[in-house]
């Protein structure tokens, strides 16, 4: 029987002259139209080809041989192309669209948008579907994940609220990256590294785009000394400088920024000044 959703290994049956038909085994015959036929493969009858196998317009199984941007169970961030009163066609890389009813929106969205989904099968239709509720396919629970401070993982930003940006975070978990850990330009559907900032007790993670700790500021104080030597003892920037001046420079938050600038002045190493630093 072939999968639905996945990439399946098909042997080819016949030719016709709009594709061909392939061994879907319990599944029947799945056509492989001439369109979708892997460039430079091999087409004789009894040979084998690598198939992602969904369902058409028609609701007919079908077979190509493109790799869509996710497959039954995983994650994508997708572009909106077409809303009508039944729900969101997506791109994910196939003749035909992704499609997500509205039920399965998290927010209201526009053509153009960037979407956050998880495919996964309808019950009733065996068709593939998208949704954007992603706590029913991640959790917000990590308590047994196994995370510690400052370890690197990879952030999908899922949604904006009042808190800051809820990040998949290894396609496993959620967690938030709150407002003030953000020191660069964020997009809904970006995916970027980060790390673990802390495993709270109620199992919940909160996340940073960079690492914490002495050690990491120490490492910044240096770097901020040496930026000082090179622009001849002063630096034009200072506690009231933006985040996005203070990220350009060091690519660090201004809090942290603020930290490592504080330490150098109790040692008596530099002078903060209203728009600048200095080297004493």
């Amino acid at each position: 029987m072939a999968n639905i959703g996945v990439i399946n290994q098909l042997t080819i049956l016949r030719h016709v002259d709009f594709g061909l038909y392939l061994d879907g085994g319990d599944s029947g015959e799945i056509l492989l139209p001439r369109r979708e036929i892997p460039k430079d493969a091999d087409t004789s009858v009894g040979s084998q080809l690598d198939v992602f196998i969904y369902h058409d317009s028609e609701d007919r199984l079908v077979a190509t041989g493109r790799k869509p941007r996710a497959m039954l169970g995983q994650f994508a961030a997708l572009r909106v192309v077409d809303i009508n009163r039944t729900g969101i066609f997506l791109d994910w890389g196939l003749t035909k669209d992704l499609f997500m009813p509205h039920s399965e929106e998290k927010r209201p969205l526009q053509t153009g948008d960037t979407v956050l989904v998880h495919v996964y099968q309808d019950v009733h239709t065996g068709r593939l579907l998208a949704s954007a509720q992603l706590d029913r396919f991640a959790s917000s629970d990590a308590a047994d994940s196994g995370y510690t401070v400052n370890q690197p993982v990879s952030l999908w930003v899922a949604e904006r609220n009042e808190h800051g940006y809820l990040c998949l975070v290894n396609e496993t978990y959620l967690g938030l990256l709150h407002h003030h850990e953000v020191f660069k330009p964020v997009k809904i559907g970006q995916g970027m590294p980060g790390y673990v900032r802390e495993l709270r007790p109620d199992g919940r993670l909160s996340l940073s785009l960079q690492m914490q700790g002495q050690a990491v500021r120490d490492e910044l104080s240096e770097r901020i000394l040496a930026e000082l030597e090179a622009r001849g003892g002063v630096l034009e920037l200072s506690d009231k400088s933006t985040a996005e001046a203070i990220a350009a420079v060091f690519g660090v938050s201004k809090g942290n920024y603020k930290k490592a600038t504080g330490g150098l002045f109790k040692q008596g190493l530099i002078e903060i000044e209203p728009q600048q630093i200095r080297l004493k």
